[in-house]
């Protein structure tokens, strides 16, 4: 396996260090307080259906790597969605709904977002309004069809549903359920990133409170990223560093640290990371990510396929894995610092390393991991 991870195709295309970066627990939780993530954590975990996710060790890989530990979280498990976006979107739901009662909710999304709202609204017998982009496969509409969603398509990207969608919300006196924060709509992209925190107390407790080195975390807009440092903030006395991911074609919040300030990308081209596909970070996780993460790095979509198919064929742990698109750049990070060893070295990454991976997807879109992985196994 050692001549697939030397390819050029594991590499990291831009990378930076956060000149600002200055860690305050304090700070992070005024921001997504820690009465938030309490509540989120009580509540998802009365669920019906609740369990936690596995969290594999990813020991092939590491072999080939030489680090302590690689840690996968594996999204695929989650609920009936197959994505750590159930957590937050349903939540949200709920909280809006116990205070406003009868309501239609509405959101915009790449797919995993949506399916979460709509199955937060069909379980408590809400209308739901999503709003996608042309971009957006017609296997992951239907998905969200299937939980009682009306499907609204808008032409343009990500950023143009989501312009549509405060629109007709604006209308219709719809309540918005969005992933993203922008002025005067922030309490709810806070309920949201709450739910996703439930991850890192399922990850303490995987772990027996061990301590964690080096976490890879995901962006399209930031949500994600920005949540599992509060969740560090709040459960764990031990801080790792934390290496933000980005599509290099969607790369807002390496603009945005770049540039010590919130800074929109003009998507030219998307990625086959759609769901990691947005041009402007949530100005909530901006707030966090702007002093607590450590490095910001972009990849490319061309390892994409290869790490579906090594993760499906159980060639980078025990277990095979099924993982979708966004769930693979932060072992294609990982892969690229090890081959560029000034990367390593800033990183700080050696055999006493133990590296948390977050596979945020599943099978979220069953035409598209075909393809994935049938081009994959060719290279692999």
């Amino acid at each position: 396996m050692e001549n697939i991870l030397k390819n050029k195709l594991w590499s990291i295309s831009s990378f930076i260090e956060n000149k600002k970066y200055s860690f305050n627990k304090d700070e992070i939780l005024s921001h997504l307080p820690g009465k938030f993530i309490d509540e989120a954590i009580k509540s998802i975990s009365s669920w019906e259906g609740y369990s936690s996710t596995p969290l594999i060790d990813l020991n092939k890989l590491n072999d080939e790597l030489g680090f302590k530990n690689i840690y996968y979280k594996d999204e695929d498990k989650r609920f009936k969605l197959k994505s750590f976006k159930a957590l937050g979107g349903a939540f949200a739901v709920n909280k809006i709904a116990d205070e406003k009662g009868d309501i239609t909710v509405a959101t915009a999304t790449a797919g995993n977002h949506g399916r979460s709202v709509a199955w937060g609204a069909q379980r408590l017998g809400l209308k739901c309004k999503i709003f996608i982009s042309e971009f957006v496969s017609e296997t992951r509409a239907e998905a969200m069809r299937n939980l009682n969603a009306d499907i609204i398509r808008v032409k343009g990207n990500y950023d143009a549903s989501l312009k549509e969608c405060i629109k007709q919300s604006n209308l219709n006196n719809w309540e918005i359920v969005q992933d993203v924060s922008w002025e005067g709509y922030k309490e709810v992209p806070k309920l949201i990133m709450a739910g996703y925190t439930i991850m890192i107390k399922e990850i303490i407790d995987q772990i027996n409170n061990d301590k964690i080195t080096h976490v890879f975390l995901q962006a399209g807009v930031g949500g994600m990223a920005a949540a599992m440092i509060a969740g560090f903030a709040k459960l764990s006395k031990n801080i790792p560093k934390f290496i933000v991911v980005e599509p290099e074609n969607a790369d807002c919040v390496f603009k945005s640290i770049q540039n010590n300030r919130p800074t929109s990308v003009d998507i030219k081209k998307e990625t086959v990371m759609g769901g990691m596909s947005c041009g402007d970070v949530s100005s909530i996780a901006w707030e966090i990510l702007k002093n607590s993460a450590n490095y910001c790095v972009t990849i490319t979509d061309e390892a994409i396929s290869s790490a579906v198919a090594l993760l499906a064929k159980g060639r980078l742990s025990n277990e095979k894995i099924i993982a979708g698109e966004c769930a693979v750049p932060g072992i294609i990070a990982l892969i690229g610092a090890y081959n560029n060893k000034d990367y390593l070295n800033k990183l700080e990454l050696n055999s006493d390393s133990k590296v948390l991976l977050f596979g945020c997807e599943g099978l979220t879109d069953k035409i598209m991991y075909e393809k994935l992985l049938d081009d994959g196994l060719k290279k692999i």
